[in-house]
């Protein structure tokens, strides 16, 4: 597929504020960047549980993923130790590829599935990063957990036996605490020199706690508390605005480049946009892509207003 050539890969800076969702591979387009180019990367790739891995297909995942199920299991109770490694194995040259484009001291925060972050924390530290912390977007979620009386009473046991099981269950369920929370690993590209030689020749590398977007007033902590989102435009896992502008205020300065190489809904760029921060965004499906690109046209339109 053959790349446009736009403001990301060119290497000259923006006169204004824009935003981009291009429709393809992030591993096809991110190798037209430019080195050093990107500030902060702010992403949520693939979890590689219950299909939700490199062959994501949004329909179909629909079609499988009702509340607190998916396909016929518990949503989550679906495991093998293979998806952390085809996790880890996925996202390993993706993370290569940022250490490149990233620039130096420059921030990478990657959401994960909770029991797979520490395969996302070993690609990025593999490629290169330093792992300076994994913070917890903090929610409140729904209970998934489920009895198995069902199985017991529609096995064919003898009724006698069943009581037995039931007696001896006494109620538990599967090994589900009620989620409250999803990691995000917190990735940092080496810097050159001090905090402020990197500072004055990057602009990245330190983090602003002036004016945090939740809980305003309160120096910023690892645990960040933000409702889940409303409305999903269309995605199993988007993500809170506000939860994404609080990342990018900290993590980044006015009018810095951010990169979401798995766009989804398009939320980063929006918020990314209501931040002031320029924004690109990749995404392999075109009707997401094309839905993100639609919503964020509509935001760049109210900032620029």
């Amino acid at each position: 597929m053959a790349i446009a050539k736009t403001f990301w890969d060119s290497g000259q800076p923006l006169s204004s504020t824009s935003a981009v969702i291009e429709n393809i591979d992030c591993r096809l387009a991110m190798p037209a960047i430019a080195d050093n180019h990107i500030s902060l990367i702010l992403t949520d790739p693939p979890y590689f549980i219950d299909g939700m891995d490199n062959n994501w297909d949004t329909r179909k995942l629909k079609r499988r993923v009702k509340p607190g199920v998916v396909g016929a299991l518990p949503a989550g109770m679906k495991f093998s130790p293979e998806q952390g490694r085809r996790l880890q194995q996925f996202l390993s040259p993706i993370a290569d590829e940022w250490r490149r484009i990233l620039r130096p001291g420059g921030f990478c925060l990657v959401f994960s599935q909770n029991r797979l972050a520490h395969r996302a924390a070993i690609a990025l530290e593999d490629a290169g990063f330093e792992i300076r912390e994994v913070l917890l977007w903090k929610y409140e979620g729904q209970a998934k957990a489920f009895t198995q009386d069902h199985f017991v009473r529609k096995s064919k046991l003898p009724a006698s036996e069943k009581e037995r099981l039931l007696r001896k269950l006494g109620g538990r369920k599967t090994p589900q605490l009620k989620p409250q929370g999803e990691m995000i690993v917190l990735a940092q590209a080496p810097r050159e020199g001090t905090f402020v030689q990197n500072w004055d020749k990057w602009e990245t590398g330190l983090i602003d706690v002036s004016a945090p977007y939740i809980d305003s007033g309160r120096f910023p902590g690892t645990v960040i508390a933000a409702p889940k989102p409303k409305r999903r435009y269309g995605h199993i896992t988007a993500k809170p605005v506000a939860l994404l502008r609080h990342l990018i205020r900290i993590f980044s300065r006015e009018k810095s480049l951010v990169l979401d190489p798995f766009a989804g809904s398009g939320s980063t760029g929006v918020a990314a946009l209501l931040e002031g921060r320029d924004f690109l965004g990749f995404e392999i499906e075109a009707d997401m892509a094309k839905r993100a690109q639609e919503r964020i046209g509509e935001y760049s339109a109210r900032v620029t207003a």
